[in-house]
């Protein structure tokens, strides 16, 4: 249900936070594709990429694990990666501009395979024992309803999108900001929207949508 460009994302965000530093060892091709529901292959693609920009390495029957090189690494691929340059604020500009504008388009395609797949990223992101997995279904939620709107060049944005909130900026705010009571209402706000994209009710799930992106604004950057 994700793509490859999220792992990537994800594991960028994580040495670019410092959370994964030289040396430290990654989680296996198993647990990785367990956790984006990727398949195996897809994971080892990314990984392949990573390896060979010098951000990891791999040994055999020991694992992968982040090279000394990863600093010097990254600045080079900030150079020439845009998401990398995106900054929250930047991000939230774009989508209150974008995601309510595209509803429209989603309530005029969706289907009953594509609500069945909103509602199980509601479940799952109700059911996350911690911030991050909240947060991945989270960002799996709006990419999943930008699916639906059936525009290749809309879920590719939405996709690039996701890689920028992998990032160690946004996800240090969501930290500071997300109490449990937000998360709730974070929830709350999520299943309203939902529903009114099942009822197709156009002025109803864009007003939700603009709210909700309002709300993430205040509570991250405070304006």
């Amino acid at each position: 249900m994700t793509s490859a460009s999220t792992l990537r994302g994800y594991i960028i965000g994580k040495l670019r936070s410092g959370q994964w530093r030289a040396g430290d060892r990654l989680p296996t091709e198993r647990a990785l594709s367990a956790q984006f529901g990727l398949g195996r292959a897809g994971v080892r693609k990314v990984l392949q990429e990573l390896k060979a920009r010098a951000l990891i390495r791999q040994t055999v029957g020991s694992g992968t694990y982040v090279t000394e090189q990863a600093a010097a690494a990254l600045r080079a691929l900030a150079g020439e990666d845009p998401v990398a340059q995106t900054s929250p604020a930047q991000l939230m500009e774009a989508r209150l501009a974008f995601e309510p504008a595209i509803i429209e388009m989603v309530i005029g395609h969706a289907t009953a395979s594509d609500f069945a797949r909103m509602d199980e990223c509601c479940a799952q992101a109700e059911q996350a024992a911690t911030l991050e997995e909240f947060e991945y279904w989270d960002g799996l939620l709006h990419e999943v309803i930008a699916d639906a709107s059936r525009n290749g060049f809309v879920a590719g944005v939405f996709k690039l999108m996701n890689q920028v909130r992998a990032q160690g900026a946004w996800g240090q705010l969501k930290r500071r900001s997300v109490t449990p009571e937000r998360r709730i209402q974070y929830q709350l706000e999520h299943r309203a929207l939902v529903q009114a994209i099942k009822d197709r009710d156009l002025p109803q799930a864009k007003a939700l949508a603009f709210e909700h992106l309002l709300q993430v604004r205040r509570n991250l950057l405070n304006y």
